[in-house]
Parts: structure tokens; C-alpha cells; sequence
């Protein structure tokens, strides 16, 4: 599905668990980009200090591309915030996949991003792939895909994503619709017996659900955040749509998707609307961008 790549790599752990969730959301032509950020050196000293760095970078980024056996472009970026050094060259390369890790600090099978990351990721021009902590370490197969679904062009777009990889790779799609508190209060104003509106909104999604080809359909009451994160423990991966409209899109808009970026156990695919729809958008890198790795 996707062919245009950018991995953040950093030379630990969650940099090679991003290079391996990549490698299974890629499409088989994808290209792919390395790319490390320096982040700036306060204080006297600094130009040499980050000479010292961008040459250590380059080098790290070559034997992290020599240990995974991948053919890849490297660029090392910088001096920037590592958020807005990934949110920039997603934009110059037109990426269409962006694939972090969780950071050192991560619990274990948990995603837990530091605030740098989650700067390039609030308002990325790209999806965006999050893996667990440890994912490189044991096998994975992409064979049971979750897809968060509210009938809103967002989630029809996720679930587009999730029956092309599906394809791809022969696995199962379970859509997921989580009826809260406030979707009743959204449809009428809450009544006393509103355990019965609930069993009715649960009812008519179920529905709904059902007529959606080849899709096992999940209705639930409670949190959408917590639900999804429960539900991923039984996952491969599990996809969330987000909005995305004109120059300004923000793919981390709402409460869901970063909750289940700090908690999500199974990797995490965010799909902004526009990835699919507008093709164009995933062009050509020039070479004369990667060349100018520094700006």
C-alpha cells in the first residue's frame, strides 16, 4: 500500500522496531529513507559539536541499514527538535508513511513516544506507523488487522487501508465500534432508561456493521479510547483514521489516537483522509533534496 518510506532511526532499539514494522505496512517496490535528527548543541562549541554528530549519525544510520539488509536512502537532519526535523522531511521527501518507535523509556510491548516525536507526528502530511517496544526482536505475521469505525469518512478511510493490507497479506479486518455516553447524548437528549437508548444505538450499529463486506463487526459499550486498547491486545495492527483537511491537517487531532500512541500493545497505523484519496501527494524524491541532508 505504501511506497514512499520514512523511518526514524536513532541507533537503539525503537529504531529497528520502526524499520521492521515498516518493512511489513511497505508495499514490495517501496523505497525507503533512514533518517536521523540532530538535535541542537547549546552553548560555545556548538557548530564543531554538530559536525562531530552528523558524521557519527551517517555512520550509525550505515550499519543499521547493513543490520537490516535493506536497501535505503539515508539522510541525517539537523540542527533541529527531532519532532520537527521527521515533520519536515515528511514533507520535502512527499512521504506517504512515516514509521516511528517508542522511545528507551518505553514499558515493555508498550508505546510510549517522548514529546519530540509526538511534535512530528501532530500535523504530518503522511500516516503514520507506531511500533511497540521489542517488535524487531520476534517474528510478527500482519494476520488480524483492527479497525477503530464510526461511519465517518475517517474511519471508511481506515478501513480502506486496513482491506488493502489485508489483501496483501491474507489476513482477517474486525471493525470496531465503540458506543459512548456521549453518542447518546448526540442522539437525543439522554433519557432515564438510557441503558435501553445504548442497547438500541448497539443494535443499530451492529447493523450497520453487518453490512459491511468481508468485515467482522464489534459493537461495544464505553471509552473509544479504552476499548481500542483493549481490543489491540488481540491484534497485529490496528488502524484509526484522523482528519485531515487543507495545508493545516493535524493527523493527531483527537483524544483517541493519542491515547492509544502512549498505550496502544499492538503497532498502531494512523490514516489520515487525503493518503488514499489523493495519490499524487506521494512523489518523486528529487535527488538533490537527499543530497542537501543538512538543511
Amino acid at each position: 500500500m505504501f511506497t514512499n518510506v520514512l523511518i526514524g532511526v536513532d541507533g537503539r532499539q525503537g529504531g529497528r522496531d520502526a524499520l521492521a514494522l515498516a518493512r511489513r505496512l511497505a508495499a514490495g517496490e517501496a523505497t525507503f529513507t533512514l533518517v536521523h535528527v540532530c538535535e541542537p548543541f547549546p552553548g560555545r562549541g556548538a557548530l564543531e559539536l554538530l559536525q562531530i554528530d552528523r558524521a557519527e549519525s551517517q555512520r550509525m544510520l550505515e550499519r543499521e541499514r547493513e543490520l537490516a539488509a535493506v536497501e535505503a536512502q539515508l539522510v541525517v537532519r539537523g540542527p533541529r527538535p527531532v519532532g520537527r526535523g521527521l515533520h519536515e522531511l515528511a514533507e520535502q521527501l512527499r512521504v506517504d508513511l512515516l514509521v516511528v518507535g517508542s522511545t528507551r523509556h518505553a514499558l515493555v510491548g508498550r508505546v510510549l513516544m517522548g514529546d519530540d516525536c509526538r511534535a512530528a507526528l501532530d500535523g504530518a502530511p503522511c500516516a503514520i506507523g507506531v511500533a511497540p517496544s521489542g517488535y524487531d526482536l520476534v517474528p510478527h505475521e500482519l494476520a488480524r488487522i483492527g479497525v477503530g469505525y464510526d461511519a465517518s469518512p475517517e474511519s471508511e478511510h481506515a478501513l480502506e487501508a486496513a482491506r488493502q493490507l489485508a489483501t496483501a497479506h491474507g489476513a482477517t479486518v474486525k471493525a470496531f465500534w465503540v458506543v459512548s455516553l456521549q453518542e447518546v447524548r448526540e442522539d437525543k437528549q439522554i433519557p432515564a432508561d438510557w441503558p435501553d437508548a445504548i442497547d438500541e444505538l448497539i443494535e443499530s450499529h451492529s447493523e450497520e456493521l453487518a453490512q459491511l463486506h468481508g468485515i467482522e463487526g464489534v459493537v461495544t459499550y464505553g471509552g473509544p479510547r479504552e476499548e481500542l486498547g483493549q481490543a489491540g491486545r488481540e491484534l497485529d495492527l490496528l488502524i484509526v483514521g484522523s482528519r485531515s483537511s487543507g495545508p493545516i491537517s493535524r493527523t493527531f487531532h483527537g483524544s483517541v489516537s493519542r491515547y492509544l500512541v502512549r498505550h496502544a500493545t499492538c503497532p498502531l497505523l494512523v490514516v489520515p483522509r487525503r493518503t488514499l484519496a489523493e495519490p499524487e501527494q506521494i512523489g518523486d524524491r528529487a535527488a538533490g533534496t537527499l543530497a542537501s541532508s543538512g538543511g
